[in-house]
């Protein structure tokens, strides 16, 4: 019979992160991670936005927010194989939310609570907003919500220092998919691969995305998680904009950046739950394209380059991951239910999973309020900053 001593199911940035930190913690036991989709095709990793952000409206989410975003700048170096640095074309360029004035209040409250652990985040007034964007239409906007630090990467290459890194500390992929987690008396004893293949385990850390609530749901674990189609779309504009956009969000909802000199913008439309990566180019053209040249002028006249479909793992009950080991199933973690912030947030839960396995504890960073007993103790940590 194969074994491990800890099975990662779900290769993408967390999986791939929470390997890596056990391995840099001192973990030296024998780690196997499985992935699916060896060339990262349908991962959520790869068709992210790549946003960084510290704007968030939680304490918990600012402090990990905060604490992945000093690793990513440092990345490059400190993430090095053999003298090569592991770029991430991390531009920070800032984030930056649009506010109209009855959401001045909150975005001024956001900005105390940020301040508080350190994000330089700033309230910006109209007209302030035109430095930033010159070509910005103010007329209906009182202020945003502004930071400088933050901005937006590449995430593929993320997550493959992470793999790479990973594997040079000797965790080994496998190229295969988990039909269930396989347990005996409440507790974890493996895995069983569609294939047939069983793989016993002591521990079982479920990184495995929007599939991630399916395997639970198989060993008697229902989360209130749900698979959710968010589109993405690429367009080049027949005026170019004066300055480089930081990730800007509209009231709408509509967000947009640059993506080298084309134009990258989403939208978080209401969608049935379920697997779908098929892209409705209406979306764009219906729905996204009258908000952005409402919003700009430049984006009057656009040439739509390409679209993609990505998946959140949407947490319905507060939009927050559910992070940490299982209180009645012992050798079951969890990393699931980002519901779009797992790029954002990977370094330091990836840090905080395996402070947990190997400490018992965490260390930097108190991911208790993220457990997953606080659905049942109804204490939710509900995250307004939702993109």
């Amino acid at each position: 019979m194969k074994s491990a001593d800890i099975i990662i199911v779900g290769g993408g940035v967390m999986g791939s992160s929470t390997a890596y930190s056990l391995r840099k913690i001192g973990y030296n036991g024998k780690i196997l991670v499985f992935e699916k989709d060896p060339i990262y095709e349908f991962s959520s990793t790869s068709r992210s936005a790549g946003g960084i952000r510290q704007l968030y409206t939680t304490d918990i989410n600012i402090q990990i927010s905060r604490y992945s975003l000093q690793v990513y700048k440092s990345f490059p170096t400190t993430m090095a194989i053999d003298g090569e640095p592991a770029e991430i074309n991390f531009r920070q360029r800032g984030y930056l939310f649009l506010g109209t004035n009855d959401m001045m209040t909150s975005l001024a409250k956001q900005k105390t609570l940020q301040n508080k652990y350190g994000v330089p985040s700033e309230v910006l007034t109209a007209q302030e907003l035109i430095d930033i964007i010159p070509e910005l239409n103010i007329q209906d906007l009182a202020g945003g919500l502004y930071c400088h630090e933050d901005g937006y990467l590449d995430p593929y290459s993320v997550m493959q220092g992470y793999r790479k890194n990973a594997q040079k500390l000797g965790v080994e992929y496998i190229s295969e998919e988990v039909e269930t987690i396989l347990t005996e008396q409440n507790k974890v004893t493996g895995i069983r691969l569609v294939n047939g293949e069983i793989y016993q385990a002591p521990l079982v850390i479920n990184c495995a995305g929007a599939w991630g609530v399916y395997l639970s749901d198989k060993i008697g674990i229902p989360l209130p998680v749900y698979p959710l189609k968010r589109q993405i779309f690429q367009f080049d504009t027949s005026i170019p904009l004066k300055k480089q956009l930081p990730l800007t969000v509209d009231p709408t909802g509509v967000y947009f950046r640059h993506e080298g000199d084309k134009i990258l913008t989403g939208f978080s439309e209401e969608t049935e739950p379920g697997i779908d990566f098929t892209v409705k180019r209406s979306l764009f053209y219906d729905d996204m394209w009258p908000i952005l040249a409402s919003r700009i002028q430049n984006f009057e006249s656009v040439k739509l380059t390409s679209g993609w479909a990505g998946l959140y793992s949407f947490n319905s009950a507060d939009h927050n991951a559910i992070i940490g080991g299982h209180p009645y199933m012992k050798g079951y973690y969890m990393a699931l239910g980002f519901s779009g912030h797992g790029m954002q947030q990977a370094p330091g839960v990836g840090q905080g999973l395996a402070e947990l396995i190997y400490y018992g504890k965490y260390e930097n960073i108190d991911f208790t309020p993220l457990r997953y007993e606080r659905f049942a103790e109804n204490d939710l940590v509900l995250e307004d900053a939702i993109v």
